[in-house]
Formats: C-alpha cells, sequence, structure tokens
C-alpha cells in the first residue's frame, strides 16, 4: 500500500470518528453521573455551583451533610480557606462573626459523622467535594472542600462525598471571606 493511500484511508478514519463523536451529546452541566444522589446547591456572593451526591459509598457522610443542610446550617457562613490550585472550604459556623476571624476553620456543628467511608470509586479529582477533618476521618463534622484540581495524594486520608457537576467556574472564583447566601438540595421542598 502506497503511503498516499495510507495517508487517505487515515484521514477517512478521523473525519469518520470525528463525525460521529460529533453526533453523540455532551455531557449537559448539572446532569448527575450514574450512582450519583441528591445534588447540593451552593449559592454564593459569587454565583452558584451544584454537586452530585455519593450514598452509595459514603451514605452516613451524605446523610450528615444533607441533614445540615436541611437545618439551614451553612446558610450565611464564609469560605474560611482558599489555596489557589488546591482547594475552598466552607462549613465553620464561626465565620459568620468577622470578629471571630482568627478562630476561623476550627468550628463545626458538634456531632461528628462517625465513619470514615473510603471509596476506590469516588477520588480527588478536580471539583471534588470531600470531608476536612484534623486527623481522624471518623471524626469529621460539617467542614468540606472543594478541590481545584486533581489531588490523589488525599485519597487514602480524606473521604469524597460528591462532585462539582455545574459551576466549577464559580468555584474557581471564590476567595477567603466570600459569603454563602444559601445551601440547598435541588427538588427538596
Amino acid at each position: 500500500m502506497s503511503v498516499r493511500i495510507l495517508m487517505f484511508v487515515l484521514a477517512s478514519a478521523l473525519a469518520s470518528v470525528a463525525s460521529s463523536s460529533a453526533q453523540t451529546p455532551a455531557a449537559k452541566p448539572g446532569q448527575t453521573s450514574p450512582g450519583a444522589g441528591p445534588v447540593v446547591v451552593v449559592e454564593t456572593e459569587k454565583g452558584t455551583f451544584e454537586f452530585e451526591t455519593y450514598p452509595n459509598e459514603a451514605p452516613k457522610t451524605v446523610a450528615h451533610i444533607l441533614g445540615l443542610i436541611n437545618k439551614r446550617f451553612y446558610n450565611g457562613q464564609r469560605v474560611h480557606r482558599v489555596v489557589p490550585g488546591f482547594v475552598i472550604q466552607m462549613g465553620d459556623p464561626q465565620t459568620r462573626d468577622m470578629t471571630k476571624e482568627a478562630a476561623w476553620g476550627n468550628g463545626n456543628s458538634g456531632t461528628p459523622v462517625g465513619a470514615a467511608e473510603f471509596s476506590k470509586i469516588r477520588t480527588h479529582v478536580r471539583g471534588a467535594v470531600a470531608m476536612a477533618h484534623a486527623g481522624d476521618a471518623a471524626k469529621a463534622d460539617a467542614q468540606f472542600y472543594v478541590t481545584l484540581a486533581a489531588a490523589h495524594r488525599l485519597d487514602p486520608d480524606y473521604v469524597v462525598f460528591g462532585k462539582v457537576i455545574s459551576g466549577m467556574d464559580v468555584v474557581l472564583k471564590i476567595a477567603q471571606t466570600d459569603r454563602i447566601v444559601r445551601v440547598t438540595v435541588r427538588g427538596a421542598k
């Protein structure tokens, strides 16, 4: 087979692949992945982002976070930690009081999850939502973070219970002390 014919065959094959992939619809922002549970909507002063939850892999963690959301625990709090290129973190009720800024990052709801639900399926990819803790994953409580880039070194120590499915551009704009207006569950009454 001549080089010319080979190049023609290769070009035809690539064009065929390109046209068939163009016909495959892309996942829509806000669309959940297989096995995902309730979707959490986080409204901030910079905009809104949504993340799906993983009750199959982290049932106690998801139930705990949804319970806090239903009690409006996160409403009015502030983002207390931003490490560019790594994470943003929230969930400390003390962040409602700007005079306590030196202590931000130490507060919680007072009731830990009580389980370390690590998963080999749900890992620290960009947009992963995981539980923060001070050394014992079972004692994680209300603080969670969103990864701004993949951080697989965290996989063995921190429970991933969700992933951003829309608004990652908002997550990337969030700065320390930005206010969380409200956190709800999509479709919840």
